[in-house]
């Protein structure tokens, strides 16, 4: 069994200004179930009784919740590396120079190279312009000697596919301090695992291995500038297919936001809440269904998006709640394809 989860994602609340339309949590339309300033700070307890590598703090939109940064710091003061991830929509001059003093790493999400198709995924105008004003923030930060990286996270679909290289051409030179450049396939996770969502905006197994190839890699970092990591990825790793987690064990713990600990990530279904109970007795928990005949059975065949998709849905409904259940029974269905 791996000991300990060595990454945790903890969702600090799922409020969001925000409406993008393949939004694994479906932020900004449920409850924020976010905590109050003592349970958050219990919460950042037993993180740290954990032992993990690194937290990352995402949501939901982290930077809007009131107190997050003291639980950030809190956790950094015990020797973790705290790193954050927002849209950018809420960052002011004030709350960058924060983020920058308290997290070690801030990655703004980006979902396209111009506003028409970043605005189209992040399902609200002005979106664009509100990621390259935290951009800009970061990077002046960056020169005036902030002691933090930052850098850009795109989900890739079909929409933004034909984008990448404007990516390093158009918005890398902006900011010449910036650090990182991830470009990650979209997963079938939440909204984005809706029926019809994986047939027309998800990436089709020829487009994942181009997405990936070494040549095509190395393309994109030729257009960047030198200064800048540009990685690709199909993000499998996250499907959590059972072969490779009995190789390798999988070290990532995602935590909802009121302390629910879900089994695996990208799929509901929680194993109980760390403000409550022994976080060791949780991850084992967590363990045990990664190997869970459902599980395996669901998970072996998979191989590709809509097969994943399909395989993420039946496990949602076996594993979910019946809030969880009723919530997936709201979602909207995914009629028509974003226009690239």
């Amino acid at each position: 069994m791996t000991s300990r989860p060595t990454d945790i994602i903890w969702d600090v609340t799922y409020a969001c200004p925000l409406r993008c339309v393949h939004c694994y949590s479906e932020s900004g339309r449920r409850p924020a179930r976010q905590l109050g300033h003592d349970d958050m700070m219990r919460l950042a307890d037993a993180i740290i009784a954990m032992r993990p590598n690194a937290v990352e703090f995402a949501g939901g939109e982290p930077l809007i919740v009131k107190g997050v940064y003291e639980a950030a710091e809190h956790i950094g003061r015990a020797g973790i590396e705290v790193n954050v991830y927002t849209g950018g929509w809420t960052l002011t001059p004030a709350t960058a120079e924060e983020a920058a003093r308290v997290f070690r790493r801030v990655t703004v999400s980006l979902d396209g190279a111009d506003a028409d198709v970043h605005d189209r995924v992040r399902g609200r105008s002005g979106s664009f312009e509100r990621a390259m004003n935290a951009l800009a923030l970061l990077d002046d930060l960056a020169a005036r000697g902030a002691d933090m990286t930052f850098g850009i996270d795109c989900s890739v679909m079909r929409a933004n596919l034909h984008q990448l290289p404007d990516f390093c051409t158009g918005i890398a030179p902006r900011f010449p301090r910036m650090s990182f450049l991830n470009l990650a396939a979209a997963v079938p996770a939440g909204l984005a695992g809706r029926p019809g969502f994986a047939e027309t905006e998800l990436l089709t197994n020829a487009e994942l291995a181009a997405l990936t190839s070494q040549e095509h890699t190395e393309r994109l970092r030729s257009l960047a500038p030198a200064s800048l990591e540009v990685t690709t990825s199909d993000n499998f790793i996250l499907m959590m297919h059972p072969g490779f987690v009995a190789a390798h064990g999988f070290p990532l713990m995602q935590i909802e936001p009121d302390g629910e600990v879900r089994a695996m990530p990208v799929y509901e279904g929680c194993v109980g809440n760390l403000l409550t109970e022994d976080p060791d007795v949780l991850w084992r928990r967590a363990v045990e269904r990664w190997s869970h005949p459902f599980v395996v059975e669901t998970l072996s065949p998979v191989r590709s998006m809509t097969d994943w998709a399909e395989a993420a849905r039946r496990i949602d409904r076996r594993f979910g709640s019946a809030e969880v259940i009723a919530r997936i029974d709201r979602r909207p269905p995914w009629t028509a394809a974003l226009p690239v």
